[in-house]
């Protein structure tokens, strides 16, 4: 029997529309009434008219004295008027009532003099002169807020001034969350080799939190058929919306798209988009359900495209647009062609001009989207942006933030981390946005614009020094400055105990060990490649030298894990994971920053962090550093 993969390969708008087509008319918002002082946020069910006129009674809007204004006529500074106390004139506070009979105020400030006769006015006044008439504000009656309006803190204060005490609004739809599978272990679960943390549920729940509605969590659900449909007949009973999260593929178990055409609709399987491709839309019981693929970022992806879409539909609004900017590509992005590819990436401004600079693109890749300050869209129908083209970049942060960001494209180093971190306690945004290509590109980046500095420390074979060498040649005629960020240990790491007794680099070529090596370009790399010569080995003789990885926590991790048996890192990188590491030496990671970037008020922040014994301390904290030039510009 031939295997089907996917119903379909419809473009996600297609299908959105689809799914709006055949069920939008038959699931409509609903309404309830509820206290005003518990409506922020909320949305207008209906026209909120005012119950009562504010202010409700003529009031006086100074302090002074209540008079009637006809008792002033022919008043001028040669002809004063006294007016009597008590009778003619009544003291008033602002806000008070104006006393009946009287219809305008005196200010303190244009009273000639007071005494025992009473008031003496050299100035006529004219009728509802400082007086707030009833209405002025509110009149009963009128307009107070239209419907599909989100209530605000402002618009509490204006329904309760009008006698509004419960507005009509929105229920906020009800969404039933089900993570399924047998691996699916809840956060505080002790994990054994095989299980995966239940995160999407919590992800999802505050997605739908922020767009208005209300989430139920399900019991984690195994991939048995019969739990799984008494689960979703469960939540169709009681909710608006269900979303079954994972088994959405074609999987031996997973189930989503046969339960939702046994007890509903199936509208489209698989949808033309990378990632978050193999998307169940359909209907059970009447209710919209999505089938939402496991992986974090396809599962945050069409929970927005799909999901976001319904949940602000049942509180009769469209989704808000995203706000987009122009941005020039840092490095070239391969797409394959019939999906719609959905990339993360870095967002900082260098110069004049907004630089993107694309993150990882593994749709289980979580910290992409922590990281990520935008996404571009590559069309489905094209393979990808060439690098230095202008893309346009939905973004995930505010403009304000990104405005104050520092933009560094170079080799990784844990210290970075921390250094955005101590930049954003400061100013509480801005940071740096970190793109982890290594020190050679890191160069190529200063050279081309793209980057407020590069991180690098690429040592020079012929002489031993570091960096300044590289900097003349790639960048010659550029005033390039090099601040010493840390002096780190260069480390190979190992597994807890050291169980293949690996002393030295001579042990890569021994039999059964596998190597796991960082990217070409990179710091790391050329030192290698500089011991390799030097102790007359080749990279024929390691197993795994041709694998590699961006980070130095991604060579600890290929370890930890067991897919390696050693790499070359950074000894920080090995204690963060509880590794055991054999010294190879000592190396210079230097910041290269072009001079016209040095005044920059966000760069003189940076470097005065960097300076300081606060950042300082928490470097040494790590392990395997030495700040002994630390913040230091070196020749």
């Amino acid at each position: 029997m031939k295997r089907q993969i996917y119903l379909e390969n419809t473009a996600w708008q297609e299908g959105l529309a689809l799914m709006m087509d055949k069920l939008a008319g038959r699931c409509l918002p609903r309404n309830e009434f509820v206290d005003v002082r518990t409506a922020l946020h909320r949305i207008t069910g209906a026209i909120v008219r005012a119950k009562r006129s504010s202010p409700h009674f003529a009031a006086s809007a100074m302090d002074g004295y209540a008079i009637r204004a006809k008792e002033t006529h022919g008043v001028s500074e040669r002809e004063p008027r006294w007016l009597e106390l008590g009778v003619q004139a009544i003291q008033v506070d602002t806000g008070d009532p104006v006393p009946e009979g009287m219809d305008a105020v005196v200010m303190l400030e244009e009273v000639l003099e007071t005494g025992e006769r009473g008031i003496l006015l050299q100035t006529p006044v004219v009728p509802w002169n400082h007086v707030r008439p009833v209405g002025e504000d509110i009149v009963e009656g009128e307009v107070l807020l239209p419907i599909h309006h989100r209530i605000r803190p402002q618009d509490q204060g204006a329904l309760l001034a009008a006698g509004v005490l419960a507005v009509e609004v929105r229920s906020k739809p009800r969404v039933g969350i089900m993570p399924t599978g047998d691996e699916i272990r809840p956060p505080e679960a002790t994990l054994q080799v095989g299980d995966i943390v239940d995160s999407n549920s919590t992800v999802l729940a505050s997605l739908v939190e922020e767009w208005g509605g209300f989430a139920t969590i399900w019991p984690i659900t195994p991939d048995q058929p019969e739990k799984l449909e008494e689960a979703i007949l469960a939540m169709a009973a009681s909710q608006d919306i269900l979303v079954i999260i994972a088994g959405s593929s074609q999987g031996r178990d997973d189930y989503t798209s046969k339960m939702v055409e046994k007890f509903g609709t199936l509208y489209l399987h698989g949808v033309a988009i990378k990632p978050g491709k193999p998307v169940v839309l359909g209907e059970v019981q009447g209710k919209p359900t999505f089938g939402i693929p496991g992986y974090p970022v396809s599962s945050y992806l069409t929970a927005h495209l799909f999901l976001e879409p319904w949940v602000k539909h049942l509180q009769g609004l469209s989704k808000d647009s995203q706000a987009t900017l122009e941005a020039v590509i840092s490095k070239k992005v391969f797409s394959s062609l019939g999906s719609e590819e959905f990339v993360r990436v870095k967002v900082g401004r260098v110069g004049d001009r907004w630089v993107a600079a694309p993150l990882n693109r593994g749709a289980g890749v979580t910290m992409s989207l922590v990281r990520a300050d935008g996404m571009l869209r590559v069309p489905r129908l094209q393979e990808g942006f060439h690098e230095g083209e202008t893309v346009p970049v939905e973004l995930l942060r505010p403009v304000s933030e990104l405005e104050e960001t520092l933009v560094c494209i170079g080799s990784h180093d844990l210290t970075l981390d921390v250094l955005s971190s101590h930049m954003k306690a400061i100013s509480g945004q801005g940071g740096i946005a970190s793109a982890h290509v290594g020190s050679l590109a890191g160069i190529l980046s200063l050279r081309k614009g793209e980057a407020h500095f590069a991180g690098i420390h690429l040592l020079d074979p012929e002489t031993g020094e570091y960096n300044r060498s590289y900097l003349q040649r790639f960048l010659p005629g550029r005033d390039v400055a090099l601040l010493n960020l840390v002096y780190r240990n260069q480390v190979l790491i190992v597994p807890k105990g050291n169980p293949l007794n690996i002393k030295n680099l001579a042990d890569l070529v021994k039999p059964g060990v596998r190597f796991i090596n960082r990217q070409g370009g990179s710091g790391t790399r050329v030192l290698l490649d500089y011991l390799l010569q030097k102790q007359g080995l080749t990279k024929e003789q390691i197993v795994g030298y041709e694998r590699e990885e961006f980070t130095h926590l991604a060579v600890a991790v290929a370890v930890a894990s067991g897919t390696a048996d050693v790499g070359l890192g950074i000894q920080s990188a090995a204690e963060a994971l509880g590794l055991d590491y054999v010294l190879v030496g000592e190396e210079r990671y230097d910041l290269a920053i072009p001079q016209e970037f040095l005044e920059e008020p966000r760069m003189k922040a940076m470097i005065s962090v960097i300076q300081s014994k606060a950042f300082q301390d928490d470097v040494l904290a790590l392990g395997g550093y030495d700040v002994r030039e630390t913040g230091v510009f070196l020749g």
